[in-house]
């Protein structure tokens, strides 16, 4: 772990040096289409990136990334979805670098989830503009994750769900996806334990977030990808026309219930166990099988941020 700047001076430096780094995913539609615009746009702003490299195989994706740090940059600006996102943030946590957030994905949860500006031209002016926030770091087991892990039918979904489909619906592929699964989904029983306390759950799909936003769509007001604390939910409950019916909902309209409705369990760190044992997708990679602890690291990720920002 490096030594960290204040969040003022980290700014500072941020806005008289310019010391960037550039990774774009073009694999993706959207990032192979905006790549030279992503580029002239950040030039534009004053900033001559250290490093400016695109990434058209995912394997590579790592390697891409621990090449850009290497030019020691001040800000590190990486364009994809949730899933390019969530491993740069694995790439800068508890580093001397903010992460700099371009929203080029399909729900963009995690860019939701720092207030950021969906369009281009509004999420590169925060390189600009902006300043350096520092937020949670959620922990599945030993794995950093920055949105969710997640059990159930949308393990299934994340693996079934068509790249075409995302492309023409966007969002709702999702849950569309989801009501096709869920006929022959069976539920299971989970197992949290908070505080002292064990909460039994029966359900097709459970979640445990960091941050606000799931599907493209926010949980609830009062959640906070900066408060210290990991909310799990479940959707629906072991019923499959219940959870039919309100898949649906969520993919129309979006709406969640709010904390102070339930159900919904909050905490630093949980305990996950479940029967039958299930595997985890973890920010949209499987490999964890419970049960698992899950935590909160406070602080331990930096990000540039709009201005306005609410930095605890």
């Amino acid at each position: 772990m490096s030594e960290l700047r204040s969040k003022a001076a980290h700014t500072e430096a941020i806005r008289q040096d310019r010391r960037v780094a550039v990774v774009v995913n073009t694999r993706s539609r959207r990032g192979r289409r905006h790549y030279f615009e992503v580029i002239d746009q950040i030039h534009a702003l004053g900033f001559e990136p250290m490093a400016e490299l695109s990434v058209s195989n995912p394997k590579r994706l790592r390697n891409l990334l621990d090449q850009a740090l290497e030019t020691q940059p001040d800000l590190l600006i990486v364009g994809g979805g949730d899933g390019t996102l969530s491993s740069a943030v694995r790439h800068v946590a508890h580093r001397d670098v903010a992460l700099g957030v371009l929203p080029l994905g399909t729900t963009n949860n995690f860019a939701r989830s720092l207030g950021l500006p969906l369009d281009l031209a509004g999420a590169i002016g925060v390189f600009a503009t902006g300043k350096v926030a520092d937020i949670d770091l959620g922990m599945a087991g030993d794995r950093p994750f920055a949105n969710l892990a997640s059990f159930g039918v949308s393990v299934e979904v994340a693996g079934t769900v068509k790249p075409w489909l995302k492309r023409i619906l966007g969002r709702p592929a999702y849950p569309l996806t989801a009501l096709r699964i869920l006929p022959g989904h069976r539920p299971f029983r989970a197992y949290i334990t908070v505080d002292g306390k064990r909460h039994e759950l029966f359900t097709h799909q459970l979640n445990i977030a960091n941050g606000r936003f799931h599907g493209g769509w926010q949980l609830a007001k009062d959640v906070s990808i900066d408060n210290g604390m990991l909310v799990a939910y479940q959707l629906g409950s072991g019923k499959k026309l219940r959870l039919l019916g309100e898949t649906l909902v969520r993919a129309t309209t979006g709406r969640w219930r709010s904390l102070a409705g339930g159900p919904f369990v909050m905490g630093r760190e949980m305990l996950l166990e479940t029967d039958p044992p299930m595997a985890a997708d973890v920010d949209g990679e499987v490999r964890l099988l419970t049960p698992i602890r899950l935590r909160v690291v406070p602080n331990g990720v930096r990000v540039m941020v709009p201005a306005d920002f609410d930095d605890r």
